[in-house]
């Protein structure tokens, strides 16, 4: 127990004192997982909005391959998208392995079906009449599901927060395609593994309780929009 005592005394001294080596790891979670969850939302809301107001063949097939890729392992993404940046890959020439680049593509592949899905239930769970409404006071369809986007915003900003939870506690993308290098691609869960095994258990611990937070706020955040 003293071991465990002392350990997160030290975590919390890290913390308060703003310590340069956690910070810039926390920085780099949230940056990459910021923008990827950003061009998750770009691709995933229009995509979930088509799907939850389309009739068309193959919907429902649809519908079941996006719910598959919502549990999609980390590593095989990982694997995927590794096989494409690297020297002997198609993208190889991008130069995009092992830089922050890759691992906003990899977090952005992971969150596009939790953001896709989430704003298929929004929109499909929407009143329909409003669609209707607008259509008959002489809207275009582009502008009538403009304004369902907007009935249903707390639904598509839950989407984005889902998809920024699964992303910033993610590790096998940012491992693999990041390198974990300190200062420049090492997010808050590569450290915790890498300083654990390095018997860093501290430093481990302080980021640690910094995820742990940011959880806490994106959940608590999630929940109230869930309720409304």
């Amino acid at each position: 127990m003293g071991f465990l005592f002392e350990s997160f005394q030290h975590a919390i001294s890290l913390i308060l004192s703003f310590d340069r080596e956690v910070f810039d790891t926390v920085w780099t979670s949230l940056y990459t997982s910021t923008v990827a969850i950003l061009l998750a939302a770009a691709v995933g809301v229009p995509f979930g909005t088509f799907l939850g107001l389309g009739r068309f063949p193959g919907k429902r097939a649809a519908l079941t391959l996006l719910n598959t890729l919502m549990a999609l392992p980390t590593v095989v993404v990982g694997l995927v998208l590794f096989g494409l940046f690297s020297r002997q890959g198609p993208l190889g020439s991008w130069g995009f392995l092992f830089t922050p680049m890759a691992m906003i593509a990899g977090q952005m592949v992971l969150a596009t079906p939790i953001v896709a899905n989430y704003t298929v239930a929004a929109v499909a769970g929407a009143d329909p009449r409003i669609m209707t409404t607008a259509l008959t006071l002489g809207a275009s369809r582009l502008r009538a599901m403009r304004q369902l986007l907007v009935e249903t915003r707390f639904g598509i900003v839950a989407a984005i927060v889902a998809g920024f939870g699964r992303v910033i506690a993610e590790v096998g993308v940012a491992m693999m395609l990041g390198g974990n290098i300190r200062g420049y691609t090492r997010t808050m869960t590569t450290a915790i593994a890498l300083e654990t095994s390095k018997g860093e258990f501290a430093f481990g611990l302080a980021l640690g309780i910094v995820l742990l937070a940011v959880a806490l706020v994106v959940n608590l955040f999630l929940n109230l929009l869930q309720q409304r």
